[in-house]
Formats: structure tokens, C-alpha cells, sequence
């Protein structure tokens, strides 16, 4: 019996293993050929995340719409996608836009141009982001402005622009690459933390108003969208339990990961995606089970920083 397990565990091990590999094989290839020949529309083409999400959708087949606030960052990423084009697989040259969602004046204009570049649009992708950090007491009214413009009001400017056509098409997917902090705030964080919860509240509202006209509404949420260089430090529980709490709670996630859930996301039809490691999935149901022992973690956590002078 046991020489007999020697040789069968492996060999289950072995056949399991393959059987998954065929699985995101399978699944990966399904992905891309879900948006063969779809109009996908990026509000922030240039950014790390922008550009991955070019890369998975362009090589998927997509005719992509690259939106971004720097024509020339825009032109360097069209070569690149131009350059890596695989011949032997049907790609489409993308169209590149100017757009600064942060000038809600020149939103209308700018839809009208992603319209017409190909008559219609199957996926709009709302990415675009300004971050911004320090005391609430401290930031200005005009840049919480500026910061509700550019995360809030610009996704749904553009999104009521180019809902219609969806309806009447009766086909269509809205897609908010939004943050952890549009279910949670952290210190520092005000006017950044309010945009999101904002745009999550919009956003699913509108997934139930537009249902019966087959409009899928999804949001995808990570911690933070970390920069490719940088890599989450080691937390240890000889450190303070304060410091151990917001280093995992920031842990960022990579671009290329974030571009292959939107993806899956896209593929499956998912109304909502959560992406974070157990530590910050915790802090969320302890926030809304556990208010105030969720306040007060975080209020010694300020208090601690506070006390200790930043560098530079």
C-alpha cells in the first residue's frame, strides 16, 4: 500500500497540475476572443495600468480607443503596440484622443471624437485617476475640487455621454477601475477617499437602472495600483501593530495583474471585483461590522505618525 501511494500521489499531482494549466490556458484564450472586434475605450491610456490593459486588449483583438492627457506619451505607446502586433493574428490600429477628464468642459466634445472613430462603443473602461494626500485641514477647497473633477464628475460625464447609444443598442459594458478607498478611507486621504466612494455609488446605481437594456456595469477594486519597480516591504509583528496594520493595508497590486482581472472581468460579466490580500479584505467587514474598533486602529495609527518625523 505504501510503495503504491509512492508512485499514485505524484502522478495525481502531476495530472491535477496539467489539468490546471489547460484550465488558464483555455481561459486565457477565451478571454481575448471575448473582445474580438469590440470598441474598447481607455480614459487613461498612458498611465502603468493603461498601458497594460492597451497591451492584453489590443493583443485580444480589441479596436482600441487610447484616451490620455499626453499626445506625445499617446504616440510612444501606439508604436509600441505596432511594434509587437503579431502578423499572424488579426489586430487593429488604435485611434488615439486627447482627453483630460479633470476639464469636465471638454468632455462632451471628446466623446462625440471617440464616437466617431469607429461609430460606436462596446466597452468603455473609466481608469483615470488623480491621487492626492495630506491633512483635510490642509488641502485646499479648489484641488478637492479639482480631485471630485477628475475621479467623479469626468468618469460620468463621459459615461452619460456615451450611455445612450449603449441603450439603444441594447449591448454594452461600463467598467470603474476604482480603490479600495471607495469602501474605506484612510487618514490622509479625504478628498482622494471621497471621489471613490462617490464613484462607486454612482456606478451601482447606474448597474441597476440600465440591466434591462443588457448594459453591464462593472467595477474593479484594488488596494492601490503599485508602480512596477516597487515592491511591498516585509511587515513584521515585532513592529508596532499600527505600522504592520497600514503597511499591509497599502500593499499594492501589480499593473499586469490588474489589467488581466479587468479583462476576466470584461470576459465574465462581473458585476464587482475586490482585489487585495487578506489584511486589507479584513479591514473592510471589520469597517462595517466593527466601526469603532475600525476607527480606533486607525486613529492611533495617526497619532503615531504624527509623532514621528517623515523624511525629506
Amino acid at each position: 500500500m505504501g510503495v503504491t501511494a509512492v508512485f499514485v500521489l505524484p502522478l495525481l499531482l502531476l495530472g491535477i497540475s496539467g489539468l490546471l494549466f489547460i484550465y488558464q490556458e483555455v481561459s486565457r484564450l477565451w478571454s481575448k476572443s471575448a473582445v474580438q472586434n469590440k470598441v474598447v475605450v481607455l480614459t487613461d491610456a498612458i498611465s502603468g495600468l493603461g498601458k497594460e490593459c492597451a497591451r492584453v486588449f489590443h493583443t485580444g483583438g480589441a479596436r482600441l480607443v487610447l484616451c490620455g492627457k499626453n499626445w506625445e506619451r499617446l504616440e510612444t505607446l501606439y508604436d509600441a503596440l505596432i511594434s509587437v502586433a503579431d502578423p499572424s493574428k488579426q489586430t487593429f490600429t488604435p485611434k488615439l484622443v486627447l482627453l483630460d477628464l479633470s476639464d469636465i468642459s471638454c468632455v462632451p466634445d471628446v466623446a462625440r471624437e471617440i464616437q466617431d472613430c469607429y461609430g460606436c462603443v462596446d466597452i468603455l473602461i473609466n481608469n483615470a485617476s488623480m491621487k492626492m494626500k495630506g491633512p483635510a485641514h490642509k488641502i485646499s477647497l479648489e484641488l478637492d475640487k479639482k480631485i471630485m473633477d477628475a475621479n467623479y464628475f469626468g468618469p460620468i460625464t463621459l459615461t452619460k455621454a456615451l450611455l445612450p447609444d449603449m441603450i439603444s443598442r441594447r449591448t454594452g459594458q461600463i467598467v470603474l477601475v476604482n480603490n479600495i478607498q471607495g469602501k474605506l478611507g484612510l487618514p490622509f486621504r479625504s478628498a482622494y477617499a471621497a471621489s471613490k466612494h462617490a464613484a462607486l455609488g454612482f456606478f451601482d446605481c447606474l448597474r441597476a437602472e440600465v440591466e434591462e437594456y443588457d448594459v453591464v456595469v462593472s467595477t474593479v477594486s484594488p488596494t492601490f495600483v503599485r508602480s512596477y519597480r516597487v515592491d511591498p516591504g516585509q511587515g513584521s509583528w515585532e513592529a508596532s501593530i499600527w505600522k504592520f496594520f497600514f503597511r499591509k493595508l497599502t500593499y499594492g497590486v501589480h499593473p499586469v495583474d490588474v489589467a488581466e482581472e479587468v479583462m476576466r472581468t470584461v470576459r465574465r460579466k462581473k458585476q464587482e471585483v475586490f482585489m487585495a490580500n487578506p489584511i486589507p479584505k479584513a479591514a473592510v467587514y471589520v469597517r462595517t461590522f466593527f466601526p469603532e474598533f475600525f476607527f480606533a486602529v486607525v486613529a492611533c495609527g495617526v497619532k503615531e505618525k504624527l509623532n514621528v518625523p517623515e523624511e525629506g
